[in-house]
């Protein structure tokens, strides 16, 4: 006899198929296709069409940006067969998910463990409606790999904090609505005197001067607290717990910028069907060029091979409770194959690879070029390669540090 195992909210999965399709039938229109979602990026504000505002609101309503999260915090409930069949039918419509950004990426999953019903009532609804923006106060000038150095201070003041400090690399900070930092409560130890808490960008106090990029672009901040106040109940867990929660967050985010996440959404066309717009085909036609044709190939087989690894690690770890240290093989092995095409679509383009601006480029390639600049940064940001080496000799390979 059959059981359920787990809540359903359609026992018979084809008909939740046919509800999907219905759904996208109704509010996924031609005028959206090719659209992306506005609230996924770190590199300009949220200006969406009213026609965007209306698919987003369509699926967050649903719950279906974050299909799996819990029903009673906005989240759409679904077991993961049900998630499966949204991301399917989605992608056969050729949709987007508009509910995202590090709300979603980061925060969401880490709140759902570490924080109070209070906080959980508060602030998920609002991510799984893409209503809200947020950002990150981790690295600062003097604690970027070594993160633990950080410096930034939380004065308990009774019923709140006071913060003073700096934070660096901001991600999409002069647009975000709120922070969650990690930030020092206690100067007398250096991992347990870390706390993590929640601050409004538009708090008093508050200063984002951005940092403008090689690739044109101005994605990062710097983050100035000056006499922040910070309400005693924006403390997610206890203090002294930052470390744990923060740590937490990183295995989020290093799964979301590998292969397992938004890395694997921005490979876009195959360098294949590129290939063939800017080389000579032969009679069959494939690329002339065989020596090139056959890199493409291998990169290909490569990338693929690693994108259903990453997606088997991660449905693992998540039977498993959540994320775990695979994040950064992920993360290591995801950033560096995205750098390595990016170098390969610029050679494939040859000059008109290589453009920054002017008629002569089309969009696509000016692109291309500022995303193969920005590209450099994914083996630094999320923790660097360096980093993920040792986390992956330690915990995953279980070699111990003999110092």
């Amino acid at each position: 006899m059959a059981t359920q195992l787990e809540p359903d909210v359609h026992a018979d999965e084809e008909a939740f198929r046919t509800e999907v399709q219905q759904f996208l039938a109704a509010h996924f229109t031609d005028e959206l296709k090719g659209s992306a979602n506005a609230l996924a990026g770190v590199d300009g504000p949220t200006d969406e069409t009213p026609a965007q505002t209306k698919w987003r609101e369509a699926v967050g309503e649903r719950g279906w940006g974050t299909p799996t999260w819990p029903k009673e915090y906005g989240g759409g409930g679904l077991t993961k067969a049900q998630a499966k069949i949204v991301d399917q039918e989605f992608a056969k419509a050729g949709a987007y998910n508009p509910i995202g950004g590090m709300g979603v990426m980061m925060f969401g999953p880490t709140l759902l463990e570490y924080g109070s019903e209070k906080q959980k009532q508060e602030h998920i609804p609002p991510i799984c409606r893409g209503e809200i923006r947020w950002c990150q106060g981790y690295s600062e000038p003097n604690a970027g790999s070594d993160l633990a150095n950080l410096q930034t201070f939380a004065e308990d003041k009774g019923d709140h904090y006071i913060v003073n400090g700096q934070k660096t690399w901001t991600s999409g900070g002069q647009w975000a609505d709120k922070c969650f930092a990690i930030v020092r409560t206690d100067k007398s130890d250096k991992h347990r005197g870390i706390s993590f808490m929640l601050i409004d960008m538009d708090a008093p106090g508050v200063e984002v001067r951005p940092i403008t990029m090689i690739s044109g672009t101005s994605p990062f901040c710097e983050t100035f607290f000056t006499d922040v106040k910070v309400p005693k109940e924006n403390l997610v867990g206890e203090e002294g717990q930052g470390w744990t929660i923060g740590k937490r967050l990183l295995q989020h985010e290093r799964t979301n910028i590998s292969g397992g996440g938004r890395l694997a959404s921005m490979m876009g066309q195959s360098l294949g069907d590129i290939a063939k717009k800017y080389g000579e085909t032969d009679a069959q036609g494939e690329l002339a060029d065989k020596v090139l044709r056959d890199r493409i190939a291998d990169f290909e087989i490569r990338w693929n091979s690693f994108l259903l690894t990453a997606r088997r690690a991660v449905e693992e770890s998540k039977a498993q409770g959540g994320v775990s240290e695979i994040s950064s093989v992920l993360k290591k092995l995801g950033t560096k194959l995205s750098q390595e095409r990016s170098e390969l679509l610029i050679e494939i383009r040859g000059l008109q690879g290589l453009g920054w601006e002017g008629d002569e480029f089309t969009k696509g390639e000016l692109e291309a070029v500022r995303g193969w600049l920005f590209g450099k940064a994914t083996t630094i940001y999320g923790g660097s390669t360096e980093i993920q080496n040792n986390i992956i000799a330690k915990r995953v390979l279980g070699m111990l540090d003999h110092q």
